[in-house]
């Protein structure tokens, strides 16, 4: 029973005081007078009568009523009803508030005065019981008796109110009469109890009767309407935010301008906690006067009035709710975690069908009639009825989760958070992790946990409906009925009887609310007579029995546990049964010493491991060995049983949430292996090395759940073998369900405690206090074990885990002297690296001190015990930590595990090692073929070690899988292309523990991720790191490899003074006298044997009387300079340039032969200038350079300023036919630009500097056009159609067929904006394109000579143009011509053909004007930057080899390959270089004139002469192109390359890569144009990023002459072994094998090639995909060829044994193809030499060998052939397609019978004609037919009719391939007319003469061929050729 008001109380204006103006309230009365002793008087009651504010005012307000709630001391809530009017000042009182006013305010009182002031008076009910109605009815009577003068006196009323009893909840039996005229409720004797319990009926004795209906059960909160009116206040997102961010524990402020709505607001919220009580500040009404309150750190939930809105703005972390205007504004620095999904959506859905049910039937055509929300009080009902259903869901199971410790004297229950969240799988679940942490949630456990109690709604909800509400939660309209359901109980608790609500309650008349004047004041009660109503009813309550309350305490009912639940859903992580099988077997294994299977089946006992349920089963497989709690292994089952153990562990979290951690506790000290006298090592000291261990939680969590089970021990009345329980089964919070739970045994001991008798209490209470006390010593023991590292001197615990961190565990217990020595210690400790073992010491007592002290607490340990325990710790540590000295004195000495041997790396001569091999493990990255995961062996992970050398970095070690058997893995890359290093830690599953690691990637498409062993120091791996850096980025370029190569690692840095080139050096001292012998024809004209003429002096003198050089007019000055100021050493560098300036190139083209007259030389239209002999112009150019022969040198120097880097356009290459040149040069300086192109005869004023260089530049271009022969022949303006020449020996036709093509592809390269070709979808087969042939002339004498143009590959054959038409806006005038590519006729004709074309930069030459009168003309173009190489490149090294394995479809090879834009970047250039070549091949020059014409200017310009001249397309000419392109015209090869420490900023920019990249599209296309392979090229690529060889290093001539290396390569004979260039080497390697050589070179003359471009048409480059792991890169020969004599040596011993098996299994990824299976020639080539060195031979070298063949095939074809096609054309190899074709399926195939079958493909359709050979076009489309492949021998034979018929001419064809001969009517005739079979053929006999046989024809030309159906005569021109025939067609018979 409780008393409805504990106080009354009437609060009053204080007219006596005032605080800075405002006014104040005071207690005029209140009753009782005495506190009563179990509710004291709450303070501060006058703030909360007028929240805003004590304020008089001069109208009166209407009568006001709100409840405020207070807490006190001892979180009692305290329920203020307030009920506020309004009484008028008489004039007295008036007058002391203005004194008061004017002495504030210290001058005169104001002349306006209100007649009348009004001051507020509140009467208050103070109550713990929330009754608002009650409330507001009581107060109103009060104030009504008082207004309207009832006769009742009011202390009567007072009284009767304070000494009303009414029931708290389910009330007592006993009816008594309190004191107050209670009437009670007329009542049959057959009436419920009940309803005398639960409602009073009340009177105060005015005349008034009241029912105050009181909750069934109390536990559930009284909500009446407030909850449904917040959530129509607010909505249903807004109120969610703020259940979430109230659980969640945020603050939260309501505003809003009604109080008793603020109130309501509250309630609610707090009702829909339920059942989680909140448990911080409560304020639903915050007075004004309070709002620092705001500023609390802690979590709070206020309502504060609106008027107090400006207040509220500058909070930061405070979420307010505005009920007034259904707001809720959540600051940004507030996260609110949300309920989990599908909660949260099932939760919404829910209560929007309460709130609205019409939304779901809204778009019906026919919506149900009756649709209506519900009541608002039931509405209240069904919404915190939904609620309780998402805490049912919520908190399902949690009674499996709880630990009861102590049951005596009370329970003590612990809840086990991480097994709650690990068996619901919501351990990354934000929202319930918080509420679990939260205050709201301890509160919970500690009341709901005892498992004895009276149980309510949530219990049954939450224990026997979970079933059900799993089954419906998909079902909203199932839900809404359990939801109804649940709101008739919680209506029912509110209103138990609703129906006999029977008020009486009188209201103040309306006269008397309406009239001001006739109020009295409220009197002044007398207390007297109020105290005595209250003392007599306190009187009566004494004598009368006492009230006691029956509590039905109940066994709380559990519900199902919680691993049901989950498994149903599915959310177990499926481990397969084959799976648990193998970890089974493998331990079987291991205890039955079967150790080899073990091994083998441990990989996949380490995989199955990560598993959750595999992970449970090797605990329980483990338990199984465990005897006596001991289990003693040998060494090799101890190393494998903790290997598993760790593996386990590795995968749990700190946490431990599956109990995995708890399971292996038990079994780590019970597993031990022998390892001396007396020592014992314990599974303990090798599994230290986890989170899990270091946190306080789990040990917690661990400590109570085994005290759980000794406790249950204790009371368990059964035999002692159930008494040691399943401990796993406990510590997974499931317990067996046989079994009795804890919990269900602690509510029997409960129920039973009272009858025990006081000894029985006392004795039980003791021995559960010395259980939990000895479970503390047992777990200060544990603790130590797991806590201590085996090396006590290594300090490892302070610096790496938590326990010297005092923050990382909840400290909320541990005694302030204990946290503070610990922080203290762990700052003054921790730095040092060596510090004492006492430090690993006190940091693990410390550590657990805090524990026992932690649980201690909690669990009632008594004092003693406790101080005890303190005083034992340490010693309990001090005798591990001996014991562990011995273990690790003797583990020390045990063998060490077999781990692999170290194997050696082969090194090339010269390669030292810088660091010894480290053990590492290579671990996989995103490259699945090494993986085993495509098919094929598992040969990563591998364990062997690291070697750092001066050139390279090396992995040698074997495979981690013990069933890949011995191989060798193998994985090496330059040091000098390292890119990107980067620190990561890897998990290994062999291991224990994470490691750190390394991840370094190359830029020759190589990534090494390893990862340290256990045994490499962590400061060895940190040298490792620095060496690397040190080699990767030396100082100067003289560190490189190339350089310091056989120095052992010494860099030297000074200049080289000694000359090496002494031979040379004396050359040069006869030739250089003056200037004029620095440059002489010899040098040019210069040939192998030239030295012998130079050496004569004396006929060099006279010659050079008369020899006037062609170089300048003004030759003195500049000798002189030069030779006054030449140094010997400069003398013999200038005699090289003269020889190495690719002068041999220039002569070849006819661009700088020298002559004896000068007239001859005057009529060359170019010169080599000296002007840059010094590098004075231009230091990034070669010291020779090819201009116009009338520019002078000084012009020069003008002219280059105006280029970047002053590099001024020079001739590259001279077109041979049309005489058009290549000109390079940089980007013109950006001020040179626009006057360069604008009109030169614009007026100036002033002639400047800039107009006299612009005209310079201009005379320059003018030298150029006019150097050309169409140009000096044709006279006035050069149309097209007279645009003919002798030099291009093409007639007009060929010329007009060939310039469309220039204007489509013009169009690509400009590029417009409705086509950008540079997309993968876009294949070159859609073009509608009108086939334009290249060169299909009428005349054949004439197309004899033509070039004939090669447009796309082999392959590509069923295409006839991949140039689309309809790109660009011109040609080369204004005019395009039509859009199918054909000529525009008209206009055609006279459009205008430039003579120099300038391809420029587009940005660069914005502003620019085409000058109508001048004959160059500019083609803009968009350039690639370098950044862009840059980046594309990383992308692309990424997409070729990923880091790790992904299967987002986003990170596929093909789409990051797409992504990186590398496709695209070689598509411009190559597309670029075409049209250049269209251009050079119609007879116009071009300057490519782009960025600093040092990257894509040498990319274009080296294409273009590699497609134009088959020349470059041969060994030496490609290693002149490169010399003479890339490296004089330099490259920035260092730059670009980042090889030193200054430039490792920029990068490394792959310009060379890439064009090496366009060489191998183009080869791809061509495969016969190239005399070197495809791997040719992978070498180039290979050692341009290793710095092996000085070639690719330093970034022009200069630099190379400046450090004394450019001429030195061939002279160094000191060291043979080490070659400085790539091209000696690949000479020397070529010499001895035909790695380099491509057999399928056999080249058309003057072939000019034309590949697609499209990047449909371009292939991914194998060299950025393939990867040996048996050797490493194929590209270092020499190792090659070691490793190979090294395996052959043991493969010898070996033979003796068994019989060698022939088969060879070949892995992709790790065996080199090209070594394990060569193609068919190289195989040839091989056994004959093999053969030779056998029979004792000297070996031939493989060239000759081949050369013969090839000749002496050659010459056996020309004798079958027929005479009238000439041998010179064969021997030229000028074949058709078709030989190509084969000879394609010949390498393709890799197969071969014999070398002759591969030369009869190129040597076969020799009897082609070719003078009147069709186009290419045409060629291609032959590919189709079906006849006309395969021709062996074709010719004509004269063939007899059937009888009577006459003889006639027919075109015969042998194919052998078919086998059969056909014939045609004639030679083009497509159409076959006979066929005979050749396997029909009996014989092929000589024949004789007959009638009509046709005249002048030798006897023996005729020959018949018999079959088995008839006889065919034929007859051949000549006897010879008859004979040819008759043998073809045997040896076909023969072969079949």
């Amino acid at each position: 029973m409780a008393r409805l008001a504990d106080y009354f109380v009437v609060v009053g204006y204080d007219l006596d005081n005032r605080v800075e103006g405002e006014g104040l309230g005071r207690i005029l009365q209140r009753f009782p007078e005495k506190d009563w002793e179990d509710s004291p008087f709450p303070q501060g009651i006058e703030l909360f009568c007028q929240p805003s504010g004590w304020q008089l005012v001069p109208e009166r307000q209407p009568a006001s009523f709100f409840v405020a709630v207070l807490t006190d001391i001892n979180s009692e809530r305290h329920y203020c009803a307030c009920f506020t009017f309004w009484e008028g000042l008489d004039s007295p009182q008036l007058k002391k508030v203005d004194a008061g006013d004017a002495d504030e305010a210290d001058e005169e009182p104001a002349v306006v005065q209100h007649a009348k002031l009004f001051a507020p008076k509140s009467l208050v009910v103070v109550s713990r019981l929330d009754y608002t109605e009650a409330f507001r009815n009581c107060l109103g009577l009060i104030y009504t008796v008082h207004v309207d003068g009832l006769s009742t006196p009011l202390e009567t009323v007072i009284g009767n109110l304070l000494t009303c009893i009414i029931p708290v909840a389910g009330g007592s039996q006993i009816d008594e009469s309190p004191v107050c005229s209670l009437d009670k409720v007329p009542q049959s004797p057959a009436c419920d109890w009940l309803l005398a319990c639960l409602q009073r009926t009340i009177t105060l004795g005015a005349g008034d009767r009241q029912v105050i209906q009181t909750p069934i059960n109390d536990a559930l909160p009284v909500s009446g309407s407030s909850v449904a009116q917040l959530f129509r206040q607010l909505g249903i997102v807004n109120v969610l935010y703020l259940f979430c961010a109230a659980l969640t524990e945020h603050k939260i402020l309501f505003l809003s301008s009604s109080y008793q709505r603020l109130t309501d607001a509250c309630r609610g919220l707090l009702a829909i906690m339920f059942p989680l009580k909140y448990s911080f500040t409560y304020v639903p009404i915050l007075p004004g006067k309070l709002l620092e309150v705001l500023s609390t750190p802690t979590p709070f939930i206020i309502g504060v009035n609106s008027f107090f809105r400006s207040e509220t703005q500058e909070l930061l972390d405070v979420i307010i709710a505005d009920l007034d205007g259904g707001t809720v504004t959540i600051p940004e620095c507030v996260h609110i975690s949300l309920l989990p999904e599908p909660l949260l959506q099932q939760t919404q859905t829910a209560l929007s069908m309460v709130l609205d049910p019409e939304l779901e039937f809204s778009d019906q055509a026919f919506p149900p009639q009756s649709m209506h929300a519900s009541a608002l009080k039931i509405q209240d009902k069904e919404i915190r009825a939904v609620f309780l259903w998402l805490f049912a869901r919520l908190f399902q199971g949690y009674r499996w989760c709880l630990h009861i410790i102590r049951i005596h004297p009370e329970p003590v229950i612990r809840f086990h958070k991480a097994a709650f969240l690990g068996q619901r799988s919501l351990t990354e679940d934000d929202f319930l992790m918080k509420v679990l942490d939260g205050m709201a949630f301890a509160g919970f456990v500690s009341e709901r946990g005892p498992p004895y109690r009276a149980t309510d709604l949530f219990d049954d909800l939450v224990a026997n409906q979970v079933e059900r509400i799993r089954q419906e939660e998909t079902y909203p309209h199932k839900v809404m009925n359990h939801v109804k359901e649940l709101a008739e109980q919680l209506f029912k608790n509110e209103n138990p009887y609703p129906a006999v609500a029977m008020h009486k309650v009188q209201r103040p008349s309306e006269t008397s609310q309406s009239t001001d004047q006739s109020r009295t004041p409220f009197p002044v009660l007398d207390d007297v007579a109020v105290q005595l109503f209250i003392d007599h009813a306190v009187a009566k309550l004494k004598s009368s029995p006492p009230v006691v309350k029956v509590e039905l305490k109940s066994m709380v009912p559990s519900g199902p546990p919680l691993g049901d639940i989950v498994d149903r859903n599915g959310n177990v992580m499926a481990n397969s049964a084959r799976r648990l099988e193998v970890v089974r077997n493998c331990i079987t294994y291991i205890f039955d010493n079967k150790m080899l299977e073990a091994k083998k089946l441990m990989p996949a006992v380490l995989r199955a491991l990560k598993g959750r349920t595999a992970r449970v089963c090797l605990t329980q497989e483990l338990n199984q060995h465990v005897l006596q709690n001991r289990a003693v292994l040998d060494d090799q089952q101890f190393d494998y049983i903790v290997r598993m153990m760790n593996c386990t562990l590795q995968d749990c979290s700190h946490m431990d949430e599956h109990g995995i951690a708890a399971a292996l506790l038990p079994l780590v000290t019970a597993f031990c292996r022998k390892l001396g006298a007396g020592i014992t090592q314990f599974a303990y000291s090798c599994v230290q090395e986890h989170m899990v261990w270091t946190t306080m939680q789990f040990w917690e969590a661990m400590f109570y759940s085994d005290v759980q089970n000794h406790i249950k021990a204790l009371y368990m009345e059964t035999d002692d073998g159930n008494k040691q329980s399943n401990s796993q089964d406990q510590q997974d919070g499931s317990g067996s369900r046989r079994e009795i739970s804890a919990l269900d045994l602690a509510a029997e001991q409960n129920r039973l405690w009272p009858t025990l008798s006081k000894e029985m209490q006392m004795e039980r209470v003791q021995k559960e206090e010395s259980t939990v006390f000895s479970q503390a010593i047992h777990y200060a023991n544990r603790m130590s074990y797991l806590l201590l590292p085996l090396d006590t001197s290594k300090n490892r615990l302070l610096r790496s885990s938590g326990l010297g961190d005092v923050e990382s565990v909840s400290n909320s217990y541990v005694t302030n002297s204990i946290a503070g020595s610990m922080a203290e210690s762990y700052d003054t400790e921790s730095g040092f690296e060596d510090a004492e073992s006492s430090d690993v010491a006190n940091s693990v007592v410390r550590f657990i001190n805090r524990f026992v002290d932690k649980v201690c607490n909690e669990s009632g340990v008594t004092n003693e015990h406790l101080k005890a325990l303190h005083t034992m710790i340490p010693d309990i540590v001090q005798m591990h930590i001996e014991t562990l000295d011995a273990v690790h004195r003797e583990s020390k000495r045990l063998p060490p595990i077999q781990k692999p041997k170290l194997l050696r790396p082969t090194l090339l001569p010269g390669e030292e090692l810088v660091m010894d091999g480290m053990r590492v493990h290579l671990i996989p990255d995103g490259r699945d073929e090494a993986t085993g995961q495509m098919g094929g062996p598992p040969l990563l992970p591998a364990e062997g070690a690291i070697f750092l050398t001066t050139y390279r970095l090396i992995f040698k070690g074997t495979p981690s899988d013990a069933l890949v058997g011995e191989q060798i893995v193998t994985r090496s890359f330059p040091i000098a292309s390292l890119t990107k290093e980067k620190r990561i830690s890897v998990t290994l599953t062999m291991d224990q523990f994470v490691q750190e690691g390394l991840q370094l990637r190359s830029c020759t498409f190589q990534l090494l991720k390893i990862a340290f062993d256990e045994e490499v120091a962590s400061d060895l791996a940190e040298s490792f790191r620095k060496h690397l850096h040190k080699l990767r980025f030396p100082q100067h370029v003289q560190g490189t490899f190339a350089f310091t190569v056989g120095q052992s690692g010494k860099l030297v840095l000074e200049p080289k003074t000694k000359d090496k080139n002494q031979s040379l050096k004396t050359l040069s001292k006869n030739l250089v006298k003056n200037a004029k012998r620095t440059i002489s024809r010899q040098y040019v004209g210069r040939k192998k044997e030239a030295p012998a003429t130079w050496e004569n002096r004396s006929t060099f003198h006279t010659e050079l009387d008369e020899d006037e050089i062609s170089v300048s007019e003004e030759v003195d000055q500049s000798a002189l300079t030069l030779s006054s100021t030449i140094r010997s050493s400069d003398r013999q560098t200038m005699s090289n340039v003269v020889e190495r300036a690719c002068c041999r190139d220039y002569q070849r083209l006819g661009l700088g032969t020298l002559s004896n007259s000068l007239t001859r030389s005057k009529n060359e239209p170019f010169r080599i200038s000296t002007a840059n002999r010094m590098y004075t112009v231009c230091r990034s150019y070669p010291g020779l350079l090819i201009i116009p022969q009338n520019i002078l040198d000084p012009i020069i120097h003008r002219i280059s300023r105006c280029y970047r880097q002053n590099r001024f356009p020079v001739v590259c290459w001279r077109h041979s036919r049309t005489k058009a040149v290549l000109l390079r040069s940089a980007g013109l300086h950006a001020k040179g630009v626009v006057s360069f192109f604008k009109s030169p005869n614009a007026p100036t004023a002033v002639p400047s500097q800039a107009d006299s260089t612009s005209l310079e530049q201009e005379k320059y271009l003018q030298a150029i056009i006019s150097s050309m022969p169409s140009y000096s022949e044709s006279t006035g303006r050069n149309t097209l159609s007279g645009f003919t020449s002798t030099h291009m020996n093409t007639s007009e036709s060929s010329d007009k067929l060939r310039q469309p093509k220039i204007g489509d592809l013009m169009k690509q390269v400009l590029g417009n904006k409705e086509d950008v070709p540079g997309t993968f979808s876009r294949g070159a087969l859609g073009q509608k394109a009108k086939v334009i042939s290249l060169s299909q002339p009428k005349a054949s004498g004439k197309a004899k000579n033509s070039p004939r143009g090669k447009w796309g590959s082999i392959r590509g054959s069923g295409r006839l143009s991949a140039y689309n038409p309809d790109i660009g806006t011109r040609l080369a005038g204004k005019e395009s011509p039509q859009p199918n590519g054909g000529p525009n006729d008209p206009l055609f004709l006279r459009q205008q053909k430039a003579y120099l074309y300038i391809i420029g930069d587009k940005a660069q030459l914005k502003g620019g004007k085409q000058d109508s009168f001048q004959q160059w003309e500019v083609i803009p173009i968009e350039v690639c930057d370098v950044r862009q190489v840059k980046n594309s490149f990383k992308k692309l090294m990424k997409a070729c080899v990923p880091s790790s394995q992904t299967t987002e479809p986003n990170m596929s090879f093909l789409r990051l390959l797409e992504d990186s834009e590398w496709m695209t970047l070689l598509h411009r250039v190559l597309q670029v270089s075409v049209l250049v070549v269209e251009l050079l091949d119609t007879g116009s020059s071009v300057m490519v004139s782009l960025e600093d014409g040092w990257d894509v200017t040498t990319q274009v310009v080296s294409l273009v002469q590699l497609l134009s001249d088959p020349y470059y397309r041969t060994f030496d000419g490609f290693r002149l192109l490169v010399e003479k392109e890339w490296l004089s015209f330099g490259h920035r090869f260092s730059h670009r390359g980042a090889q030193t420490l200054g430039s490792q900023s920029s990068g490394f920019t792959p310009v060379f890569l890439q064009f090496l990249d366009c060489v191998h599209q183009i080869h791809l296309q061509f495969p016969m144009e190239f005399e070197f392979s495809h791997y040719y090229l992978k070498f180039l690529a290979y050692h341009y990023m290793s710095n092996r060889f000085r070639t690719f290093l330093l970034d022009s001539d200069y630099d190379r002459i400046e450090l004394g290396v450019l001429y030195e390569e061939k002279s160094d004979r000191r060291n043979p072994q080490v070659c400085k260039s790539v091209w000696d080497y690949i000479d020397r390697l070529n010499k001895k094998a035909p790695v380099f050589y491509n057999y399928m070179y056999s080249p058309e003359d003057e072939e000019v090639l034309r590949p697609y471009t499209f990047i449909s048409n371009l292939k991914v480059w194998d060299f950025y995909l393939e990867e040996t792991l048996s050797d490493g890169p194929p590209y270092d020969w020499e190792l090659r060829s070691r490793q190979e004599s090294l395996a052959e040596e043991p493969a010898e011993k070996a033979e003796t044994g068994a019989p060698k098996s022939l088969r060879h299994i070949v892995w992709p990824c790790y065996d080199d193809l090209s070594k394990v299976m060569p193609d068919a020639i190289t195989k040839l080539l091989q056994d004959l030499q093999n053969l030779e060195a056998e029979l004792g031979q000297t070996s031939e070298k493989w060239k000759d060998t081949w050369d013969k063949i090839k000749t002496t095939q050659r010459t056996e074809t020309k004798l079958e052939s027929r005479p009238s096609f000439s041998s010179s054309l064969l021997m030229s190899s000028n074949l058709s397609h078709q030989r190509r074709s084969q000879g394609v399926c010949l390498q393709d195939s890799r197969v071969g019978s014999s070398i002759k079958l591969g030369l009869d493909c190129e040597a076969s359709a020799t009897s082609t004609p070719v003078a009147g050979r069709p186009s290419t076009s045409t060629f291609y489309s032959q590919f189709h037919s079906t006849e006309s492949e395969n021709r062996s021998f074709e010719g004509i034979l004269y063939k007899r009719g059937a009888l009577l018929k006459p003889w006639k001419p027919r075109w015969f064809v042998l194919d052998k391939t078919k086998h059969q001969l056909r014939y045609y009517n004639n030679r083009q005739d497509k159409d076959c007319k006979g066929v005979i079979e050749l396997s029909d053929v009996e014989a092929v006999i000589v024949g004789t003469p007959t009638m009509g046989a046709p005249k002048n024809v030798e006897e023996k030309a005729f020959f018949d061929l018999k079959t088995d159906k008839r006889m065919y005569y034929l007859c051949a021109q000549e006897s010879s050729n008859a004979q040819l025939w008759m043998d073809s067609i045997q040896s076909s018979l023969s072969d079949a």
